[in-house]
């Protein structure tokens, strides 16, 4: 075994470590060394939004010893920044297995250092989180989940005191921190119990208010109070507040899907707890179809995350890609606030470099400012801090199914995107027509933009390096030509230029470096490769575009874009 590996390994069989982990390591060495070389080949990484990554026993893995480490640093971080009075810190955890356990282990550090900690009695959804850190006035906060991934997977999300997660320079300067604690003896796991409060219904009750006056079409509501919604958390915490919300809003027709009401980090009903996968939503589709509803529901195991079915134009049940979600929800704000006599000047939303550019269209098109941020929610946060008392931020939001809407919350929340989504239901069907017939309208309207997503896999401790191998190729050797379509702009947001690869001109792009790199063609498709920064993964996003006279040349229009989509992923051979 690499010598390095075998280090870490003896620093935690000789350390201050329990019995079990040593058991476990003595078994492991026995029986799986090639695990114990993968649990123990690197340190598990406090990224810009903190850790994500398998549970178990090692440096590589997400335990208790992890965990308290990055608790340490992050205390340290929040002590040096706030040396005047009381340090105030929320945290939150969702249905994982052990998310209860991690969000103890690091409420005990928190407030062993001193920070006086609100920890919520129970599960509760990331975006509540976000709220209670502006809620309760917090300078931090930590919500212990690992979103979407698979049920092996755990993690520590860290947020700053507006309610976003980690931006700069706190990202940065929380990481060196955390990679200064080099020893679990440096960790104060215990001994500030009384610093820790108890949080649930009074922070429930204050969320459900905010989410409530979101509503921009209550008399609507209650006009088709009776809309027929089926939801489904898949086994996650959006059971605690949703059917609430709903509820609140006016809606009396409210199925939840029961094989996945109850919360269990096995997730026992499906193989991936994220609503972006059809297998996912399959049992809520068909409660759906068997109750005949208007609109189905599932968010993912922190409730950030929102996925939708409807019926389309042909009466068969789909699933809205998150573009399309985004563009239904940015449209409604945009023509609803105007139609309801209360939209204002200086209003504006916030997209990413990465979602569908219809959004960027039906702004511009009803003269509401737009601006496109990297990819996640901690940059539509930052955006919105940035402008704040200059524009009124309505509604932002991402292709991987995150609405964010109102600036009362700085993180993606799907328990107000639900209701929103219902009450655009209720508001179609009060016209007559259903939320695919509202698509196809503003793709006649703005413009038929279609987008697809390829994730490509690599695990293990070579994965990352062919990632970035993969990255490096496109940008050192960018295609000139795809599909048949010349590449006329690349941008690099890791070396932050744009550049004509016709003209030859570059200019500075004026946005955080990120690695990703995007291709423009000639005929308007837009090509984006990134890699993942919670999984082991890198993405590929499509978008093509044309017109639409009329909804009669939807299906002819939507092949054509489709066909172009493969043939850009056959010619990138990422097929």
């Amino acid at each position: 075994m690499d010598a390095s590996i075998q280090e870490r390994i003896n620093v935690w069989v000789n350390g201050n470590y329990d019995a079990d982990t040593r058991n476990t390591i003595a078994d492991m060495q026995k029986n799986h060394p090639e695990e114990l070389a993968d649990a123990f080949y690197r340190n598990l990484e406090f990224g810009t939004g903190g850790l994500r990554g398998l549970m178990g026993v090692g440096t590589n893995r997400v335990n208790k010893y992890t965990i308290g480490m990055a608790t340490q640093g992050f205390a340290n971080y929040l002590k040096k920044t706030y040396t005047d009075g009381d340090i105030k810190l929320a945290i939150a955890h969702d249905s994982r297995n052990n998310s209860r356990f991690f969000a103890e282990t690091t409420a005990n550090v928190f407030a062993a250092n001193g920070i006086k900690v609100f920890l919520f009695e129970s599960l509760r959804p990331t975006p509540e989180l976000s709220f209670a850190i502006r809620h309760l006035g917090c300078k931090a906060g930590v919500v212990c989940t690992a979103s979407h991934n698979p049920r092996e997977y755990n993690g520590y999300k860290a947020y700053w005191n507006d309610g976003g997660q980690l931006v700069p320079p706190h990202d940065k300067n929380v990481i060196t921190e955390v990679e200064a604690i080099h020893s679990v003896d440096e960790v104060k796991w215990t001994g500030g119990e009384a610093n820790i409060t108890l949080i649930g219904k009074e922070l429930d009750d204050a969320y459900l208010n905010m989410v409530k006056e979101l509503s921009v079409y209550p008399d609507v509501i209650a006009q088709q109070h009776d809309l027929k919604i089926v939801y489904t958390p898949i086994h996650g915490t959006g059971i605690t507040l949703v059917p609430e919300v709903l509820k609140r809003f006016g809606f009396t027709n409210v199925t939840v899907v029961e094989e996945q009401a109850t919360p269990d980090g096995n997730f026992p009903t499906v193989a991936y707890p994220n609503p972006e996968e059809s297998e996912t939503m399959s049992i809520g589709l068909q409660k759906a179809k068997a109750l005949d509803a208007d609109i189905l529901l599932g968010t993912d195991p922190d409730a950030d995350r929102v996925g939708i079915g409807v019926k389309n134009h042909k009466g068969e049940w789909v699933l809205m890609n998150g573009n399309q979600t985004a563009v239904l929800a940015f449209a409604y704000m945009i023509e609803a606030r105007k139609a309801k006599g209360i939209a204002r000047q200086n209003d504006m939303v916030i997209t990413t470099i990465v979602t569908t550019e219809m959004i960027n269209e039906v702004a511009r098109q009803n003269s509401v400012g737009c601006y496109n941020v990297l990819t996640g929610f901690k940059w539509i946060a930052e955006k919105i801090k940035e402008l704040e008392g200059r524009e009124n931020y309505i509604i932002g939001g991402e292709e991987s199914f995150g609405l964010m809407i109102g600036d009362q919350i700085r993180d993606k929340d799907a328990v107000s995107a639900v209701a929103l989504m219902c009450e655009m239901a209720a508001y179609e069907k009060a016209k007559g027509r259903s939320l695919f017939d509202k698509m196809i309208e503003l793709y006649v309207q703005y413009g038929f933009y279609y987008e697809n997503l390829i994730s490509i896999t690599k695990k293990g401790m070579n994965g990352q390096k062919e990632i970035a191998a993969m990255m490096e190729g496109y940008r050192n050797q960018p295609p000139s030509t795809i599909n048949g379509s010349a590449v006329v702009t690349l941008l690099d947001y890791e070396l932050q230029i744009g550049k004509n690869l016709q003209t030859g001109e570059t200019w500075t792009i004026q946005l955080p470096k990120s690695n990703v790199l995007q291709f423009i063609t000639a005929d308007g498709s837009k090509i984006s490769a990134r890699p993942s920064g919670t999984e082991p993964k890198i993405k590929f996003y499509f978008s093509v575009h044309t017109t639409l006279a009329s909804k009669d040349e939807f299906d002819t229009k939507q092949l054509e874009l489709e066909n172009r989509i493969k043939g850009i992923i056959r010619d990138m051979q990422l097929g």
